[in-house]
């Protein structure tokens, strides 16, 4: 059919008239869904663009007949102008699905971001991630933990930072916000459980602040999920695990589109699952998600997503427990001091998005999203410190509205002899916090004390300016700048006050990229990011010290090997200024002083035989903190090495499987190193049989049954036959031996 669609094409070019052709589109030829990142470009090299997540890729500056198209997991062909298949001004390419291998790999510079790089298929599908949270852990040098039961956002540790639930990361999913400013647990607080893992298509990452385009908490670094616009095979899976846990979980095609281009799709997903977990005291975890998410080319220069989303979940925690209360026999290994911790949270998420692409080859994205979110947590971290009789129990709550929009605007284009791209765009956000709460409660049931206890509103706008010269033909500089307005208002319930402030930050970026040859890109990245602080302390300090500043410098390199291994290696330094935190366990500001963290990464990945794939990931980190004791310096629970990689070996039907190890050295639990956060090396496995109408499969996590630490805190507390307070290491402990079977039926 390909073949006749370009004879028809030379024909019709030759013998009737020659269509101007503007832009493409690349098509995989097996299923009709766009290819992201294919590398177009004419024979001469001189042309080379990479088609976006619609597959679009504008010829705007392409001057000659032919076109080199490549991709991975896609034969490399070669394609006559004259010979596509049109739509208007717009043509389609058709490329043939392969088997991925390295040798495909092409570095290339002209991409906004030169060190960008995209998890796959290949990572999330062979991993044992049962949500999506989960997915984190395959962004090299990022570790999670849980510490309060599966239902609550996890602890996140990257570049030297314990970023607690993502003040120094930023999380995105389909361009919505996952952090969560002035919440009730922590600043920046994000919980990925919302996703779906089955439907995420690809997680995007890149570290440090040097990305004009994202702006609160991209200072360690971010990382951007996407959702699937279009689903191959409808399917429903169910898994079934050790310590009564259960998942079950359907896709569907709502919409029967067989036409050669998928130009529309309507899919449904719904995610049911239940873990009683490893504790002794049952978790009763369940969680409900659902996705409704709608595709369509409404014509060769408009694209329209739109999607809902849904998630509901409650959960009981055994807690963070004290060694002492282990060591005594006063509870076992996964046993619990407050049976009465738990929560519950929702969040109801609606996405509307359009790409625009105009005649003179520049791309308009505008988004507009909604997200209703719900949150109550209790916690208990000292037993019975501060009240003798009822115990220590907080309860954290709050009901918000997150409002947003997104608009940008692309455009490649010379100046003269100078390639030039700009990337520009406007940014709102505004959330509304309503009950956002911190009281001492007593069996979840009694309100005991309100510590906090109001409303917040704080909106963030925020401009940004990307352009990038390419100097030399081997050689691109890209400066941008990015500038932050801050409003924030706080009615605090208890005091019966109003107060409100206002602030901004001017971040200017500095980015270079030079390519050696085909096979070795080197870079040099520089500039400056923040985080905001919570809103109750930026009324405080009337806005002053709440976007604390951290400048950022990368050099580093890509290196592809031979035709079978790809490197890229880094040194980094980052350093924040001071800032005030509000600590939201204890409705309390403190103020930290500077810190530099230094470092170097190092991620490979080696081909070693078809299917066959390597990869090692290593992090150093050398935190401080500045201005104190050089022996009270140490950066509490900060690490300093981390270490993922393994095995994996795929096929597109057959045996197919991983085996992956996750190592985090030991680290200071508090300023003075002299309380240890011990370290631990975790072995998961997933062995998978898959044929084209069903898959079954097992996972195994810690595969030798490592007793182990997942978080670790210092932290002051006294039990109940206690006199005296002890400080010393509570702990939630890691997954033992955990064995779950699925099987996936598609139909």
């Amino acid at each position: 059919m390909k073949k006749i669609y370009m004879l028809f094409g030379i024909l019709s070019g030759s013998l009737f008239y020659s269509q101007t052709v503007n832009e493409i589109y690349i098509i995989n030829e097996n299923s009709g869904e766009p290819v992201s990142n294919a590398v177009v470009s004419d024979s001469a090299s001189k042309f080379t663009v990479v088609s976006d997540e619609n597959g679009h890729v504008s010829l705007d500056g392409f001057t000659g007949n032919v076109l080199n198209v490549s991709g991975i997991g896609f034969v490399k062909q070669t394609f006559h102008i004259d010979a596509l298949q049109h739509q208007g001004a717009a043509a389609y390419i058709f490329l043939a699905s392969k088997t991925v291998n390295i040798a495909e790999v092409q570095l290339q510079g002209n991409s906004r971001n030169s060190i960008f790089q995209t998890i796959s298929d290949l990572d999330i599908h062979l991993r044992p991630i049962s949500n999506s949270q989960e997915i984190l852990r395959s962004v090299p040098g990022l570790f999670i933990g849980q510490h309060a039961g599966g239902g609550k956002a996890e602890q996140l540790f990257i570049r030297g930072f314990d970023v607690d639930h993502g003040t120094d990361v930023n999380i995105t999913a389909d361009g919505i916000p996952v952090n969560m400013v002035s919440h009730a647990h922590g600043q920046g607080y994000a919980d990925l459980h919302f996703l779906i893992p089955e439907f995420v298509d690809k997680v995007s990452f890149n570290k440090g602040p040097y990305f004009a385009d994202k702006g609160n908490f991209t200072t360690a670094g971010y990382v951007e999920f996407k959702t699937r616009d279009f689903l191959e095979k409808n399917f429903i899976k169910a898994e079934a695990g050790q310590f009564n846990t259960y998942r079950g979980v359907l896709g569907l095609n709502l919409l029967k589109n067989k036409g050669e281009v998928k130009n529309e799709s309507l899919i449904l997903g719904s995610e049911l699952y239940y873990t009683d977990g490893y504790f002794d005291h049952p978790q009763d975890f369940n969680r409900l998600n659902f996705l409704l998410k709608y595709y369509r080319r409404l014509n060769e220069k408009n694209i329209l997503t739109a999607s809902a989303s849904a998630l509901s979940s409650r959960w009981n925690a055994s807690g963070q427990i004290p060694d002492r209360a282990v060591e005594s026999g006063m509870i076992g290994w996964f046993g619990s001091v407050d049976p009465d911790e738990g929560g519950k949270t929702s969040r109801y998420n609606i996405n509307l998005s359009l790409k625009t692409y105009l005649d003179n080859g520049a791309k308009i994205s505008n988004q507009l999203y909604y997200s209703r979110y719900r949150f109550k947590l209790y916690s208990d971290f000292t037993f019975f410190l501060n009240d003798p009789v009822n115990g220590d129990q907080i309860r954290q709550a709050e009901n918000r509205n997150l409002y947003g929009l997104n608009s940008s605007y692309e455009k490649s284009y010379s100046l003269g002899t100078l390639k030039t791209e700009t990337f520009a765009g406007f940014q709102i956000r505004h959330d509304e916090v309503n009950d956002l709460e911190l009281s001492h409660t007593r069996k979840r049931t009694e309100i005991l004390e309100r510590y906090k206890y109001g409303n917040v509103g704080e909106t963030n706008a925020g401009f940004f300016w990307i352009q990038k010269f390419s100097l030399l033909p081997k050689l691109d500089v890209t400066p941008a700048l990015r500038f932050d307005y801050f409003r924030n208002r706080y009615e605090d319930k208890i005091m019966a006050e109003n107060l409100s402030s206002e602030s901004s930050v001017l971040s200017p970026k500095l980015n270079f990229n030079y390519r050696l040859n085909g096979n070795t890109q080197l870079y040099l990245y520089s500039g400056k990011g923040f985080h905001s602080n919570d809103t109750r302390v930026a009324v405080l300090q009337n806005g002053k010290k709440v976007l604390p500043p951290a400048w950022g410098t990368d050099l580093g390199g890509i290196f592809k090997i031979g035709r079978k291994l790809l490197l890229q290696t880094a040194v980094w330094y980052l350093w924040l200024d001071q800032e005030f935190v509000y600590v939201g366990d204890e409705a309390v500001v403190e103020e930290s002083g500077k810190t530099r963290r230094l470092g170097m990464d190092v991620t490979a990945r080696y081909e070693v035989l078809d299917n066959l794939f390597a990869d090692f990931n290593l992090s150093l980190a050398k935190p401080k903190a500045l201005d104190t004791p050089k022996n009270e310096s140490y950066i509490p629970l900060a690490p300093k090495i981390v270490s993922t990689g393994g095995l994996t070996y795929k096929k597109e039907s057959g045996l197919n499987g991983s085996l992956r190890y996750r190592f985090m050295g030991d680290r200071p639990a508090n300023e003075d190193y002299s309380v240890t956060a011990k370290g631990y090396t975790i072995l998961d496995a997933v062995l998978n049989y898959t044929r084209p109408k069903w898959e079954v499969g097992i996972s195994v996590q810690n595969l030798f049954n490592v007793r182990w630490k997942e978080t670790q805190f210092d932290t002051e507390s006294r039990l109940y036959n206690e006199s005296e307070p002890v400080s010393e290491i509570h702990f939630t402990p890691g997954t033992p031996f955990s064995l779950k079977a699925g099987f996936t039926y598609f139909f």
